[in-house]
């Protein structure tokens, strides 16, 4: 039921893990680097909601974990991802569509802070305080602007695939209609029933029916032939005695 879900989160996925470890983290910019893949979580989460949102995040991030260079803790950037995702999943209207960009640019700037805090917490949890040294003021004003800066070129599209996805997946399953269609038709011979035995039911009240018209019919022919040969026997008698 979700295949297309599956393929197209983890074809994005893959994609934006190869530019990220290949092409922007290679760029050298000042401060953190562009999160591609942070930008298609939230893309994927604001058309699939929060619980897909949060299964995307957190493979999204145990790839990045496992690729090379990475240099912390298998599962940190998983479970930051993985908040993130989720956070951003609640954001998505009942109908399923955002009426302007301004939420959908309000969420990226909220996870571009909020991942990089987490990621932040999350070391010095476990002893890394790598973000200390880099200066987290930099990092937070870095990372809102380049995922900004990025963000108009990644989130659309990725919502624009992945709404595409779920009206192909719409289209797949049966309607409504079909159904309704299936059940005049299993229903079709109560109905036409239904209208014989009504049919019947008028011609018995008239007295029109096939078999209750020939009956009826018949005796009123036969009680008028015994009527007649009555008359005309008792018409005999009568004048036999009178002769």
């Amino acid at each position: 039921m979700y295949i297309n879900r599956m393929l197209l989160s983890a074809s994005l996925v893959v994609v934006a893990l190869i530019l990220q470890v290949t092409i922007l983290a290679r760029l050298q910019l000042p401060g953190a680097v562009p999160d591609l893949l942070l930008l298609i979580v939230l893309g994927l989460a604001l058309v699939y909601g929060h619980t897909a949102g949060a299964l995307v995040g957190f493979v999204a991030g145990l790839l990045a974990d496992i690729a090379p260079p990475a240099d912390h803790a298998v599962g940190r950037y998983a479970l930051v991802l993985c908040l993130i995702g989720y956070a951003a999943g609640l954001t998505k209207p009942e109908g399923g569509q955002h009426r302007s960009a301004t939420v959908p640019m309000l969420v990226v700037a909220s996870a571009a802070i909020g991942s990089t805090l987490l990621y932040a917490g999350v070391g010095a949890l476990v002893g890394d305080t790598a973000a200390r040294g880099a200066g987290l003021r930099g990092l937070l004003i870095t990372a809102t602007l380049y995922d900004l800066l990025l963000a108009p070129f990644v989130v659309p599209v990725v919502m624009s695939l992945a709404r595409r996805s779920e009206k192909d997946r719409l289209a797949a399953e049966p309607g409504g209609g079909s159904a309704s269609g299936g059940d005049r038709a299993a229903y079709g011979w109560l109905t036409s029933g239904a209208g014989v035995s009504s049919s019947a039911g008028g011609l018995l009240g008239k007295g029109r029916t096939p078999r209750g018209g020939k009956s009826a019919g018949v005796g009123s022919s036969r009680g008028s032939l015994m009527g007649r040969s009555a008359r005309n026997k008792a018409g005999k008698i009568k004048g036999v005695k009178r002769l």
